[in-house]
């Protein structure tokens, strides 16, 4: 190297800065993604993410029309921190609406509870939990408390002057699925989904920019096979993969955190082939609207991020804005938290878990539809 050419300049420095001013400006999508991140961050973790969960869903079970349970029923609806859904008729329509996710919270005012309450033999009411998310349930539990104590001391049913005195009454909580509150039986399931959307949405992402790079896709398109044939071809070994970390997921997780499956395994695996085929889906239509890997990468990171922010995973899902539970709604990963937690957890069959089951497969349907059509449109 040359005495000249070791010695610092400021005009070759500036001659490089412009040469990497002018790649980053013809690339448009690493542009777009600059500044897109930044402000994705921004609205989720400013507007979306709120670490004490609100507008809980709720259900209550009345043994009797009182005064007291009235009282507690115009609580409940009037609160911000839960989202007061319906009264239900009995105990089983209750276990239904815990089970199948319809409500994470649910209060039950026993027959003669103002019976009782009157006649100062303090009598209990139980509040029932899903404790699958620990967070929400705390949240929940005092949020119910309070209510409850509010709404029977405005009725007159007790004091509330006296601090020392306690309470007429006594509430029962049943935390159900997790009922000591350990956050692996909550995350381990969590994570089975966020590894498998990870892993399958970036491999697929570069499958196809990587052929198109290295220019082997004129090879692939002088071959006798269609595009679906392409397509599913590409996508084939990604779902043994995929397979392969559920099972190490699920082994690890029994093994060493003691997170049970107290459903059908066979269901579980049958929803997991749906869950991978719905990435799996999303990542080849990503590598279709990208021209690099780069890209594919980049755009794959910014469709993980609300996966990971919005699905319920991190934060709880029924504490978010009303806005960010619809985007929330419209991730695979959403869906899938709910069926792998209530199979593992809550041991939920298919009629408990058909919504999201179908919203699942609505969106597979659609996004693999878009992108065969936008393979199509890559061949023209």
């Amino acid at each position: 190297m040359s005495r000249d050419a070791a010695a610092f300049s400021l005009r070759r420095l500036i001659a490089m800065m412009r040469k990497e001013f002018l790649q980053l400006g013809r690339d448009r999508g690493s542009i777009g993604m600059m500044i897109v991140m930044p402000i994705m961050q921004l609205l989720l973790f400013g507007y979306a993410i709120e670490t004490q969960p609100r507008h809980l869903p709720t259900v209550l079970l009345m043994g009797e029309q009182t005064s007291a349970g009235r009282a507690i029923l115009g609580a409940l609806q009037n609160t911000r921190y839960i989202d007061f859904k319906r009264v239900v008729a009995s105990p089983e329509e209750l276990d239904h609406a815990i089970l199948s996710g319809e409500a994470l919270f649910a209060v039950e005012i026993p027959v003669g509870f103002e019976r009782k309450l009157r006649r100062g033999e303090r009598p209990a009411i139980l509040v029932v939990s899903d404790a699958t998310d620990p967070v929400a349930s705390s949240s929940a539990i005092a949020a119910a408390t309070g209510t409850v104590q509010t709404a029977l001391a405005r009725e007159r049913f007790i004091d509330t002057t006296d601090a020392s005195a306690s309470a007429p009454y006594e509430i029962r909580v049943h935390r159900r699925f997790n009922p000591s509150g350990e956050t692996p039986l909550n995350i381990v399931p969590g994570l089975l989904g966020v590894i498998l959307t990870m892993s399958t949405l970036v491999f697929t992402a570069l499958a196809v920019t990587r052929e198109t790079e290295r220019g082997t896709m004129e090879t692939l398109l002088a071959m006798p096979i269609s595009p679906v044939e392409i397509m599913l071809g590409k996508i084939a070994p990604y779902v043994v993969v995929g397979f392969g970390q559920m099972a190490v997921v699920l082994v690890a997780g029994a093994l060493a955190f003691k997170v049970p499956i107290i459903g059908s395994l066979t269901l579980l695996i049958a929803l997991s082939t749906l869950f991978l085929a719905s990435n799996l889906s999303l990542g080849y239509l990503i590598s279709t609207v990208t021209t690099n890997q780069l890209q594919a990468l980049q755009l794959s990171f910014g469709v993980f991020m609300p996966n990971i922010l919005l699905s319920g995973f991190m934060f709880p899902f029924a504490g978010m804005p009303k806005w960010a539970q619809a985007i929330g709604e419209a991730l695979p990963l959403t869906h899938y938290l709910r069926i792998v937690r209530g199979i593992m957890l809550k041991g939920a069959v298919m009629v408990d878990l058909r919504f999201d089951v179908l919203a699942m497969t609505a969106f597979m349907v659609a996004v693999m539809a878009l992108a065969v059509f936008r393979f199509r449109q890559t061949l023209d």
